[in-house]
């Protein structure tokens, strides 16, 4: 055990261990090994953690004008382009995702800092005109207070940046929780906050084992704001405990989101897009294009097409640069994956390729999938699978391309592949989803609203 890396949380502006002195080891889904300890944080350390952050807001941190927010943030967003491989290795060993996307999605958190103080040195009220003469009547934009940010496992700093950044910026200050399947690049990221010279209690991370950590922070009275990106099961359990308190809540959940094929598309490009949409990351995003939905006249073509690509995507060591796709990211997600692909060839689906967990490197690898005749009401086409598996649906028409991909609770994203530009700003009107791309897929930026509707959240 002393020969793990260990990481402490961090409160007030200063390193700590957890108040219990309990720590938890983080696991390394390559390897299968323990690589890190993190402090098992409870509910005295959330006390502590929003205890400075409301200090701070009605201290230093709350005089603070936009301009010197701005240039703090400006100077993180340096600090983070200047260690971005150290927090893409520390993300490969705690989550598994490949260090060649990582060290890309690193190297990208800056743009979000970068782009957010660009808006807080311009937050403006008004002056308003009434109807009676001598008075002046104008408004303020204040910070909503002591913001509670919970991140999922699968990108947690990237998932992070999308809430604190612009928090930040608004003169907020935050109290982090990561999940205890990947809590360590948070916990490394608040090195660089305090290096940049933010003020004591402005930025908080508290990690934790126990569902009663994060269940603490959620329901906690100094908290003004929850922020939390996760499973669609538990973002109901937040949104119940926030309503508890009249307290806002940003939900970023699940997803089932549909990639459209028309038969005058390039099936090229589809079959790349298609390709980097489900399998990218392992399929463990929230907006990955799990449901294909394609035109009769061009499916065998098309799932040739992804399917002889899914055969040669190279699994392996997510620090080798020639792997192509890593493992899962913890246990319980394997097991659930496995799971699902079991009870879909029990439903009768085709397997044109993958299917099962990997033979030959265990773990937690599961081969790249994709499934044709599945039934709409099948269970691997209603459910987020957060793995690398595509299900295949045929389509006649356009109204029933529309009508299938709407078949899902979820609306998170969706995918359109045609060359006719009046059917392609008439789909993304039709669909049912947040986010519509055109001709690509999973393409964000800091500028770019990102969010959905239904079980994909608020």
């Amino acid at each position: 055990m002393s020969e793990l890396e260990r990481f402490r949380m961090y409160i007030r502006g200063e390193f700590v261990e957890a108040t219990s002195t309990a720590v938890f080891e983080s696991q390394n889904p390559y390897t299968g090994r323990p690589w890190a300890l993190v402090p098992d944080g409870g509910t005295e350390d959330v006390d502590d953690a929003v205890r400075a952050a409301r200090a701070a807001l009605s201290g230093e941190w709350g005089s603070f004008t936009g301009f010197r927010r701005a240039a703090l943030m400006r100077r993180l967003a340096a600090l983070i382009t200047e260690n971005a491989e150290w927090l893409a290795r520390l993300e490969v060993d705690d989550c598994g995702k490949l260090y060649r996307e990582m060290i890309g999605q690193a190297r990208s958190l800056a743009a979000w800092f970068d782009y957010f103080a660009g808006l807080a040195d311009k937050i403006e009220g008004k002056q308003i005109p009434t109807p009676n003469p001598g008075y002046l009547v104008y408004t303020r934009r204040e910070p909503v207070g002591v913001v509670a940010a919970i991140t999922p496992w699968n990108s947690p700093l990237l998932l992070l940046a999308w809430k604190l950044a612009p928090a930040l910026a608004a003169g907020c200050t935050v109290v982090a929780k990561p999940s205890e399947h990947a809590p360590v690049s948070t916990l490394a990221f608040a090195q660089l906050v305090h290096e940049a010279g933010f003020p004591a209690g402005v930025f908080n991370v508290v990690t934790g084992q126990s569902p009663e950590t994060g269940a603490a922070l959620v329901g906690h009275p100094g908290v003004d704001k929850v922020a939390f990106t996760g499973a669609t099961s538990t973002g109901r359990a937040v949104a119940r405990a926030a309503a508890g308190k009249l307290n806002p809540v940003t939900l970023e959940l699940g997803g089932k989101s549909p990639q459209v094929v028309f038969p005058d598309a390039d099936l090229q490009a589809a079959a790349n897009g298609l390709v980097a949409g489900v399998f990218a990351a392992t399929g463990q995003t929230c907006l990955a294009g799990s449901r294909l939905i394609v035109h009769e006249s061009v499916h065998d073509e098309l799932v040739r097409l992804v399917s002889d690509r899914a055969k040669r995507i190279k699994l392996g060591d997510p620090n080798d640069p020639e792997t192509e796709m890593g493992p899962l990211a913890n246990r319980p997600q394997y097991d659930k994956v496995v799971s699902m692909l079991r009870q879909a060839a029990d439903e009768g689906a085709c397997v044109v390729c993958g299917g099962v967990a990997d033979p030959d490197l265990g773990g937690y690898f599961v081969q790249p999938t994709v499934l044709t005749g599945v039934a709409p009401q099948d269970t691997i086409a209603k459910e987020e699978v957060f793995g690398p598996v595509l299900v295949v649906h045929t389509f006649t028409d356009e109204d029933e391309a529309v009508a299938l991909a709407s078949d899902t609770p979820y609306g998170l994203a969706a995918g359109v592949w045609t060359k006719d530009v009046h059917r392609a700003h008439r789909m993304a009107a039709r669909l049912r989803a947040g986010t519509v791309w055109v001709n690509c897929y999973r393409a964000v930026a800091p500028s770019v609203p990102f969010g959905g509707m239904g079980l994909s959240g608020i």
